[in-house]
């Protein structure tokens, strides 16, 4: 483990120039690792994938064999962008996985967060899994590993309480033998970030904001519906263009919509409405260890409730979580 410890000589990477040279240098040492041979990478979407995923096709082409699986707790867009900019822009060797059914039928009627985390994060394994089985050739798997992983491993190896393993893709069967492929292991998020800018990949995508794991499945509160689904995936949406708009999408660190299962009565149409609350979080942090409120302009606030409200069917309120962290945490779930 002491062998992944940054130098402290190591210059941070803040310019187009330094990223340049880490991309040239980090392509050599891939080349020289792999030859000739194949490399599967999990490609979520997420920044250090994407970046991970960019590197490695201008290092070693059609060599690396990319797996996106949509497991159907997905923001809007997020697969048919992943597509677009990969296969279709970048023309990677990229194998798409809709799993969406596969995975909502095991989260029927679960309402616990840690059993629903756990369901998709085995099932995401096993359907990476089956998918890597069906390719041959397969020596390497490449991860999106950045340098605070490295060091929560550490702490753990030296029996200190850690958040988290350093393996992206953990908890891999016993006969998927892969020898790891992780070019952005020394690096921090902002210089990961700086080298994708340098690679070419879309700002947007570069600086988007963290998402969980376990996708919107910690965000549509309790036992999961499609309709409910739905619903959270248009007004999560609707949240993110209006942001964009006007500014805060860059500004503030993490934002999102969650709806819990429950309704309440409202008017549609001069009608009784029964619909669920779409509750706004917008949030700052340097560490995620605390979070601070982001003030969201009363302008912008109704704008986005007139739009969710109007635009989204099965939502009749829009709410919006002034809660620190703590006593709150950043998600709900």
């Amino acid at each position: 483990m002491q062998n992944n410890l940054r130098p402290e000589s190591m210059e941070r990477i803040t310019t187009k120039e330094l990223a340049n040279a880490f991309i040239e240098e980090q392509i050599a040492e891939v080349r020289a690792q792999v030859g000739d041979k194949k490399v599967l990478l999990a490609l979520s979407g997420g920044v250090d994938s994407s970046v991970v995923a960019a590197l490695l096709i201008k290092a070693i082409g059609k060599q690396l064999v990319c797996v996106h699986v949509n497991h159907g707790l997905m923001r809007k867009d997020e697969s048919e962008n992943v597509i677009k900019l990969f296969k279709d822009g970048m023309d990677a060797n990229l194998i798409y996985v809709d799993a969406t059914d596969r995975f909502l039928d095991l989260l029927k009627d679960v309402s616990d967060p840690e059993t629903k985390r756990k369901i998709i994060g085995k099932e995401f394994i096993k359907v990476f899994a089956d998918e890597a089985r069906k390719l041959e050739g397969i020596s390497f798997l490449a991860q999106g590993t950045i340098y605070p992983d490295i060091l929560e491993s550490i702490k753990q190896a030296e029996g200190k309480k850690a958040v988290k393993s350093h393996h992206n893709v953990g908890g891999l069967p016993e006969d998927l033998q892969f020898e790891l492929v992780e070019p952005l292991k020394l690096l921090f998020k902002d210089e990961v970030r700086v080298v994708g800018e340098a690679l070419g990949l879309p700002h947007a995508m570069v600086y988007r904001q963290p998402f969980p794991g376990p996708g919107l499945g910690v965000r549509c509160l309790g036992a999961i519906t499609r309709d409910r689904l739905n619903a959270l995936r248009e007004a999560d949406a609707i949240l993110r263009e209006e942001f964009a708009n006007c500014g805060l999408a860059e500004k503030v660190w993490q934002y999102f919509v969650v709806i819990p299962d429950i309704k309440s009565v409202g008017v549609k149409d001069d009608s009784r409405y029964e619909g669920w609350p779409a509750i706004i979080r917008a949030v700052n942090t340097l560490d995620a260890m605390t979070a601070s409120i982001e003030e969201i302009p009363y302008a912008v606030l109704h704008k986005i409730t007139s739009r969710i409200t109007n635009e989204v069917e099965g939502i009749n309120r829009v709410l919006y979580d002034l809660t620190p962290k703590p006593s709150g945490t950043i998600e709900w779930e």
